[in-house]
């Protein structure tokens, strides 16, 4: 009996993959890997998952898990050899329970993210993990890279909103650590060690996570500016002003908006005149748990003294929820219209809040002066300090010359980073795109522990191989 025809065996024919059933699930997304698998399996429970991995230990198999396969450093694709089988959960979709007195709710891995935020709205609840992806992208490939997104500011990662694992390891042992507990100090936090390792490590089946009173009013405003600067002090401001009720503050290139509406002409800059083409732009929003009323006061109170301060140039603040979504639509159609003009070099760069304009003049500049013409993407998360630096072709270069320059772009911009104190990965992981260049940017020290750690957490080496550590 064939290797594949025994798989068939322990997960039924339909679950079992292969030839060109396979092909969407061996590229990644941004079309930058391509591999070959064994097959792709899809498993229906953790169980199953377990006598998967036990069967891969056996014959040597390589495991590669996947989620939505939205990931963007080829985390979750194989290599060219065709010796791995993919793994995807994407059949494990289910809500196991919800405990509104803890509130707390219990889902598998391979519930789609906007599926889970639905289940917890059903229940008067917010689930606050939100990112571009969430229609595709799992809760599973979530917490395998740490997800961050857009609410990060006043939620956290989904490191912060995962309580409890249940993952089947390397060896095919199951570790039940549903426990939905918010103090629980016994020893060593085997939940961050699987949460944000990429799949090296073992396969996160389930998860219990923290939910969240529903707001009861937001608030949403897209502000003008003439400068990164005036965005830092606006965020300064924001913070002072509402405290724990500031949600989001994402920074928008002038450009990346106009991006957008010459892609998607169904949108618009909400502005006129002059506003409309300002270089930089703030999208803001606060969460309020008392009233609309009191939320609206606090926003236009706030909103109106930065302006008198000269820090926003002008503002749109959104009359109802349907104004809102428009907001956040521009900003999350940047990737789609960015994708939509052709390959661009992408950097997702965490960088101490208070560096950030400095970073950003200083890398443009060095930018521009050994690649004259380049153009800036540059957009994100500014509430917390992570910025997508962007750098496409302009006018200036083919797409072919644009990816000539690709690696001495990575080194300029990467040695920008690191001499601003910042990371090189800061919410999309490290995959493939970013392992070689890691131990050039980590201490010698944390390299070794990591691999300490992969060794004896995936003693065979079969978890996710060549994905994070070389």
């Amino acid at each position: 009996m064939s290797r594949v025809d025994e798989l068939k065996q322990m997960l039924g024919p339909d679950n079992v993959l292969t030839g060109a059933d396979v092909e969407s699930y061996v590229n990644d997304w941004r079309g930058r890997y391509a591999g070959r698998a064994l097959a792709m399996l899809r498993p229906g429970s953790t169980q199953e998952v377990a006598e998967i991995v036990r069967w891969c230990v056996a014959h040597k198999v390589p495991m590669v898990p996947q989620g939505g396969n939205t990931g963007l450093c080829g985390a979750a694709t194989p290599d060219g050899s065709g010796d791995a089988v993919v793994i995807s959960l994407v059949r494990m979709n289910k809500v196991r329970s919800v405990d509104t007195d803890n509130d707390t709710m219990v889902v598998d891995a391979g519930c789609i993210l906007q599926s889970v935020q639905q289940a917890a709205r059903e229940h008067d609840r917010l689930f606050p993990l939100s990112l571009a992806a969430e229609g595709s992208c799992t809760l599973g490939g979530n917490m395998a890279t740490n997800a961050g997104g857009t609410a990060v500011l006043r939620y956290g990662n989904t490191r912060e909103l995962v309580l409890g694992l249940e993952v089947v390891t390397a060896d095919g042992d199951i570790w039940h650590g549903l426990r939905g507990l918010r103090k629980d100090n016994t020893g060593y936090d085997l939940r961050d060690l699987y949460i944000g390792s990429e799949g090296t490590l073992g396969i996160i089946t389930a998860a219990t996570i923290k939910l969240f009173p529903l707001p009861v009013a937001q608030c949403t405003a897209l502000l003008a500016l003439d400068s990164v600067d005036d965005a830092v002090s606006v965020l300064s401001h924001a913070r002072k002003g509402f405290g724990a009720a500031l949600t989001g503050f994402e920074l928008i290139a002038g450009n990346c908006l106009q991006g957008v509406v010459k892609c998607y002409p169904q949108q618009r800059i909400p502005f006129e005149g002059e506003s409309a083409g300002k270089p930089w732009y703030a999208l803001l929003e606060l969460s309020d748990s008392e009233s609309a009323e009191h939320a609206r006061a606090r926003f236009e109170e706030v909103v109106g003294q930065a302006i008198e301060d000269g820090l926003i140039q002008d503002a749109v603040i959104a009359e109802n929820m349907a104004q809102s979504k428009a907001l956040w639509h521009l900003r999350e159609s940047i990737p789609l219209a960015e994708k939509a003009f052709g390959k661009s070099i992408k950097h997702d760069v965490s960088i101490p809040v208070s560096r950030m304009a400095d970073f950003v003049k200083t890398t443009n500049a060095a930018l521009q002066a050994k690649f004259p013409g380049i153009e800036h993407v540059t957009f994100g998360h500014l509430g917390d300090g992570n910025l997508h630096y962007n750098v496409a072709r302009g006018q200036a270069y083919t797409e072919q010359e644009l990816l000539e320059r690709q690696d001495a772009v990575y080194e300029l911009v990467h040695e920008s980073v690191h001499q601003f104190g910042g990371s090189i990965s800061a919410e999309h992981g490290v995959g493939q795109l970013k392992r070689d260049v890691l131990p050039r940017y980590k201490d010698p020290v944390e390299i070794a522990l990591m691999r300490r750690i992969k060794s004896a957490l995936d003693p065979h080496g079969l978890m996710n191989p060549g994905k994070v550590l070389a």
